[in-house]
């Protein structure tokens, strides 16, 4: 249990530690806020939108022999942005806040952090394009929803509002992304060398960059304000849908790495770039880059209990 701590750590600590970074640079002026705005367009319309098609590109046609888990994943990934917006729709007294909290609460951090959490946890990185296949699209799809139709905190769900998500979603360059890389990872259509090493550049910058934008735009004495959603969005997306969707994997019959990789798509923490999405959408960001910044600090802890409580069980 010790080993999946410090690895947890050095798997979180570092992402952490960049968005500090960014937090201090803003401080003694060298980011800007022109910067950040540069950054955030950069990420959302270039950098994220390389990194997910060149992942989902290199699929291979290996995934077909993993039909159910795919499904499974999906179909989790789908349960758990319900599972968060209704309940956010119903109880949150700031419905300013029910498109930040929602995303915050569901989109972990799958692209990111699943391949290297899963080498270092199982060995293997088989079920890493797996899960950005079964959860990205997913996670995106769903956040230009729920951030377009609860833009304003009205709450009316409008035939204008559905109408302007629906267009937000044919819009949003990192789906435009993943569905161009979908024939090439589905029918294991190779990329020319040339292509993935322009890819792999563009892509290599997203997760530096957006963690340095968040940094350099936090603020503390708004993130104070908004600690109470924070801390719920980050108890939901670190131990209430992994409570929910993995003993549900395990009567299924699900064991072993597949479990590991369920446990990342489910549990990660809030991925960056729906702090780089929201700000992109017209809301505030303080409670998306609050929900990154716990979760990511937290993560180490929950991600190595339940790695305990799995093996535990005799799961792995």
């Amino acid at each position: 249990m010790w080993s999946n701590f410090v690895f947890s750590l050095g798997a979180t600590l570092p992402v952490f530690a960049v968005m500090v970074l960014g937090y201090l640079l803003r401080r003694a002026g060298f980011l800007t806020h022109g910067f950040c705005h540069v950054g955030n367009q950069l990420v959302f319309h270039l950098a994220l939108p390389a990194m997910l098609f060149r992942q989902i590109a290199g699929m291979g046609m290996g995934v077909l022999a993993h039909g159910p888990f795919v499904i499974f994943g999906a179909a989790a990934s789908l349960l758990s942005v319900f599972l968060v917006w209704i309940p956010a729709r119903l109880f949150l007294r700031d419905k300013t806040e029910v498109g930040a909290f929602t995303q915050g609460a569901f989109r972990g951090n799958t692209a990111l952090l699943g391949s290297v959490f899963l080498q270092s946890i199982s060995g293997s990185t088989e079920y890493a394009p797996l899960i950005v296949l079964a959860a990205v699209p997913i996670y995106n799809v769903f956040s230009v929803i729920v951030l377009s139709l609860e833009s304003g905190g009205r709450g009316k769900l409008d035939g204008k509002r559905v109408r302007q998500a629906l267009v937000n979603v044919c819009k949003n360059p990192i789906i435009l992304g993943i569905v161009l890389a979908l024939p090439f990872g589905i029918f294991g259509i190779p990329l020319p060398q040339m292509a993935d090493k322009a890819l792999a550049s563009l892509g290599g910058m997203a997760s530096p960059l957006a963690l340095l934008v968040i940094g350099a735009e936090f603020r503390w004495e708004a993130a104070v304000k908004k600690l109470s959603p924070t801390l719920w969005a980050a108890a939901v997306k670190l131990l209430l849908l992994p409570g929910v969707m993995l003993p549900l994997a395990a009567a299924l019959g699900f064991r072993g790495e597949e479990l590991i990789a369920l446990l990342i798509m489910l549990g990660s923490p809030t991925t960056p770039s729906a702090y780089v999405m929201s700000k992109n959408m017209g809301h505030e960001g303080v409670l998306t880059s609050s929900c990154i910044a716990l979760t990511t600090l937290l993560s180490a802890l929950t991600l190595t209990g339940w790695i305990f409580l799995l093996r535990c069980g005799g799961y792995l």
